[in-house]
């Protein structure tokens, strides 16, 4: 930490409003991954900004210091470096579809995923439900079937962007956690460490989202816009809704089948659509299509799916074996207490019921079922009637089945008159 950065001074300058320049956060946030300021200066910090909040260049800056904080990814080499990023829902399996499509059409995958905590799975823990996939890449394999590929998919590396594992560890402890502008450069920097010249965030809207309204999603979403073009790069964001899980498949193995229904042409609607949108947003801003038909067409002649199979197998994944992947065999059927329509199902419950089976970590370091999970029998807006299934549950001799059915009491409402809601709200370009 420089000597005319006095972390007091950056504590007392943020309870007063004031807007931090780029060398004062440097300073601080360099200090604090040094061990030079410690863990209760940089909690009052955080508690400042989330009364006080941070203007669009100070936002930019805080995220610019934090992926300055560790090593960053030189995606120079390749054709259209792209990446996506959700912010986190229940059935999102979206990125095992979209990867290989994107890279079926020219763009150059490299990305970095985590794994899950809490009701959203994680795309890592998802690719490990494949026998022999290989989550952890060598930075030189990594790059080399990039080179070959076009897609390569590997666990977050803690040399991207540490300042913000530091950060987020402690807002976590410190109820400093929902904070726009803390929230925004989190995603963001590893992002830009992440070195993608154009990024799609999937903003995520609803019960079963972090972000619960549409003005929410919407303000993330415009943040994180902003961001991306201090840093030049091209960022589009899309709001979906997650009121209800995507698709019909909660659970990794569950969600892997359900991926490859749709790189077969079979997949669910909703999951399909939102696959597309995206795929259309990213390739469209960097440059590789002019428009839907030919997103559609790479995803129904099979072009993705081929790209699908020689990722897993570069990466020890046994293709033989994706249509025998593991699951519990045991279910058990949550059913309708009435006849009528499916006005709402909380997306948040089933990913929590699907938890209490074993598919779901409470802290990191838990040891996941992947063959666990859920099948939604309904959507919002189908007719139903009493008695019948509205969720499958996939369990281990009733493990955690008591509690899954306590959690899913009142999850669904039944009304007279069904409608299905749009599933992509907005685009922000």
């Amino acid at each position: 930490m420089t000597p005319s950065v006095r972390a007091v001074d950056v504590i007392l300058a943020k309870r007063r409003g004031d807007a931090h320049d780029r060398d004062t956060l440097e300073g601080f946030i360099g200090g604090y991954v040094r061990g030079e300021v410690p863990d209760y200066q940089v909690a009052a910090w955080l508690m400042a900004v989330v009364w006080r909040g941070m203007t669009e260049r100070e936002t930019a800056d805080l995220t610019e210091v934090m992926a300055d904080s560790g090593e960053r990814l030189d995606l120079a080499e390749f054709a259209h470096p792209v990446d996506k990023h959700s912010t986190g829902g229940v059935g999102d399996k979206t990125t095992l579809v979209l990867a290989p499509l994107l890279a079926a059409l020219g763009a150059s995958v490299a990305k970095m995923s985590g794994r899950g905590l809490g009701h959203t799975g994680g795309t890592i823990d998802k690719l490990e439900a494949i026998p022999g996939f290989r989550a952890e890449l060598d930075r030189e394999a990594f790059f080399r079937q990039v080179r070959e590929i076009g897609v390569a998919v590997t666990g977050q590396t803690r040399a991207l962007a540490p300042a913000d594992g530091l950060l987020y560890a402690l807002r976590d402890a410190t109820g400093t956690v929902a904070s726009l502008p803390l929230i925004a450069s989190s995603i963001m920097s590893k992002k830009l460490a992440g070195g993608a010249r154009t990024i799609v965030l999937d903003v995520k809207v609803g019960h079963g989202a972090f972000m619960r309204t549409p003005d929410e999603a919407r303000a993330l979403a415009a943040s994180m816009v902003a961001i991306g073009h201090h840093a030049g790069r091209t960022v589009r964001a899309v709001l979906s809704n997650m009121d209800e899980p995507l698709g019909t498949a909660v659970g990794h193995a569950l969600e892997v089948r359900e991926a490859l229904a749709t790189l077969r042409g079979a997949g669910p609607p909703d999951l399909r659509e939102l696959v597309l949108t995206l795929a259309g947003e990213l390739l469209e801003a960097a440059g590789l299509v002019t428009g839907r038909g030919e997103v559609e067409a790479a995803l129904d002649d099979g072009r993705a799916l081929e790209r699908f199979e020689r990722w897993v197998a570069a990466q020890g994944g046994d293709v033989a074996r994706l249509d025998d992947l593991e699951v519990a065999t045991e279910t058990a059927d949550w059913c309708a207490d009435a006849s009528g329509y499916l006005t709402s199902i909380d997306a948040q419950k089933v990913g929590a019921a699907v938890s209490h089976l074993g598919g779901g970590r409470r802290q990191k370091g838990d040891v996941l079922d992947l063959g666990v999970g859920a099948v939604m029998r309904a959507k919002v807006g189908d007719a139903v009637r009493a008695g019948e299934p509205l969720v499958t549950l996939h369990h281990r001799d009733g493990r955690g089945l008591e509690a899954a059915w306590a959690t899913l009491a009142g999850a669904a409402s039944i009304g007279e008159r069904g409608e299905r809601r749009p599933l992509v709200l907005e685009v922000v370009r």
